[in-house]
């Protein structure tokens, strides 16, 4: 039945958006995020939305589905996008080394120095790649959003060097770097779909979690007990722009380059308003009681975490990731 229906899906595509009737039929497409609206994700993806229905004057509309509407997580979401269930999807790399491990390359702590060295390794061949890669599993592979650096959070204590977040359970993402990671540094990690970490940090399941300063703020974390939180800068996470394969290959060529080169230039304003909030964030987030760790020894955490590298040495080839940390 579920298989029958992504057909049909895909031939009323086929009808609305190719050949010469394209011009005088709509299609309307659904975009989702795990996120709230008021997130850079979805700030980002209501201009996406503008920029395309003004590029095809008003054919393809694009209506967003924030907050997980559209599914109970992220894994789930992805799926619904290889079905061509969902047409567009912004999503951190969380669940994506399921379909395409290559992607989770990104998420070794201590990649990135920097801002301009993440736009330099996504924007070029390297992040070109890693999206052409998801094709393998009819996911198109647009453009590297941003959700950002992630940091550490917890409702216990005030930490400053990796030592002292040892014995910690925090949340993380889904992912086997990220969870090798902690370890290494000596804490508890337990992966846990978005969807059931706030309830999960309000009633003391887990002591903590690990995320951009976005998702803090927009998830207001401090009303769920988390008063501490420190700038370790310890991995950076894009997200990806995706779209269902299926739908894309149904689209005229001309639409097809149109997604690709407004995902593109979204994903720069996209970015900077994403970084040009974080101090205010950040502010915000001390007047809510939240004791912001600024001065925290990163050193301590690369150190600790250091043996991660070695660890997936057998799936991450040593070249691939100095290509990365090396780029200038």
């Amino acid at each position: 039945m579920r298989r029958a229906a992504v057909l049909g899906f895909t031939v009323l595509m086929i009808l609305a958006l190719a050949g010469p009737a394209a011009a005088q039929n709509k299609a309307t497409m659904k975009l989702a995020s795990q996120l709230a609206l008021d997130h850079p994700y979805m700030i980002g993806a209501q201009k996406f939305a503008d920029l395309i229905k003004e590029r095809t004057n008003g054919r393809i509309e694009i209506k967003l589905y924030p907050s997980g509407q559209l599914g109970k997580g992220e894994r789930e979401m992805c799926e619904g996008v290889q079905q061509g269930a969902i047409e567009l999807l912004v999503t951190s790399t969380g669940p994506l080394g399921g379909f395409s491990p290559s992607i989770n390359i990104l998420d070794f702590p201590f990649l990135f120095r920097d801002f301009a060295h993440v736009d330099l390794v996504m924007d070029g061949p390297i992040g070109r790649k890693l999206l052409n890669d998801f094709e393998k599993v009819d996911i198109k592979g647009l453009a590297f959003w941003e959700n950002g650096f992630r940091h550490l959070t917890n409702a216990k204590r005030q930490v400053k060097k990796a030592e002292e977040a040892k014995g910690l359970k925090i949340r993380t993402m889904e992912n086997k770097v990220h969870l090798a990671a902690w370890k290494s540094a000596g804490l508890n990690p337990t992966p846990m779909a978005w969807g059931e970490v706030f309830t999960a940090l309000q009633q003391n399941v887990i002591d903590g979690q690990e995320n951009p300063i976005a998702v803090f703020h927009s998830s207001k974390l401090w009303d769920a007990g988390q008063k501490n939180f420190s700038v370790t800068a310890h991995v950076y996470s894009p997200s990806p722009l995706l779209m269902s394969k299926k739908v894309f290959d149904a689209m005229p060529r001309e639409d097809q380059e149109l997604f690709l080169k407004t995902g593109i230039e979204v994903a720069a304003f996209q970015r900077k308003i994403n970084r040009d909030a974080e101090e205010n964030k950040l502010l915000d987030m001390t007047k809510a009681g939240v004791a912001v760790v600024r001065d925290v020894d990163r050193e301590s955490f690369k150190k600790a975490m250091a043996p991660v590298y070695d660890q997936f040495t057998h799936q991450f080839p040593k070249v691939d990731i100095e290509a990365i940390m090396n780029a200038r």
